[in-house]
């Protein structure tokens, strides 16, 4: 069974063969063949409308962004790609982080600081407490 060849995949939106859509801010299907990057260059607003409004990025996150990591999310990385290579995995599990980051040495000391609207209840443990992970 042959396929027919669609070749409006390969004209703009306009219906011309240029391959680019005349209006900015318009979706592009990437089965039309137009890439997203050929477009507009974005501003730095459009940037930070893509991650919600009245969300910027902490100076934490802004300087790891950058690779500009402190000790504490160095350290992080390299357990993370240590777990990776003892365990033969390419992409861990949230429960593979989770025993990461436990057996770094980190505990729930203290409540929670971010709002989960009661989907999952709160609790603390002793700083010294066992990781649980063996």
């Amino acid at each position: 069974m042959g396929y027919a060849t669609n070749v409006t995949a390969k004209q703009g939106h306009n219906g011309d063969d240029s391959g680019m859509p005349k209006s900015t801010g318009e979706i592009v299907d990437r089965r039309s063949g137009i890439d997203r990057r050929n477009l507009s260059t974005p501003s730095q607003s459009d940037l930070d409308r893509r991650r919600g409004p009245g969300r910027r990025r902490t100076d934490f996150l802004r300087a790891a962004e950058e690779g500009e990591m402190n000790r504490e999310q160095f350290m992080f990385l390299v357990a993370i790609n240590a777990f990776k290579e003892a365990n033969g995995r390419t992409f861990p599990t949230w429960t593979d982080v989770l025993e990461v980051v436990r057996k770094l040495g980190y505990r729930k000391t203290l409540p929670s600081e971010l709002n989960l609207n009661n989907k999952a209840e709160d609790w603390t443990e002793a700083a010294d407490s066992d990781s649980g992970v063996n």
